[in-house]
């Protein structure tokens, strides 16, 4: 359970810290027969840097917590 802890203590660093990142997809403008034009259309990924925080928190306990057993 420590290990994991530190996983999601790590992901929820890179969550605060990465707040944005692209995609680029094709998309099918015409298709013609055999004719195929395509286009590549970026989307954004935005998130607040509050939820790496909550992951943060999240990895913490669960750090703290998962303890080796008796």
């Amino acid at each position: 359970m420590r290990k994991d802890g530190i996983v999601i203590l790590t992901v929820g660093l890179l969550i605060t810290l990465v707040t944005r990142f692209s995609l680029a997809t094709k998309e099918k403008i015409v298709e013609v027969g055999d004719l195929e034009i395509t286009a590549d259309k970026k989307h954004h990924v935005d998130w607040l840097p509050m939820a790496g925080i909550a992951v943060i928190v999240i990895g913490g306990i669960m750090f703290v917590t998962g303890g080796k057993k008796k």
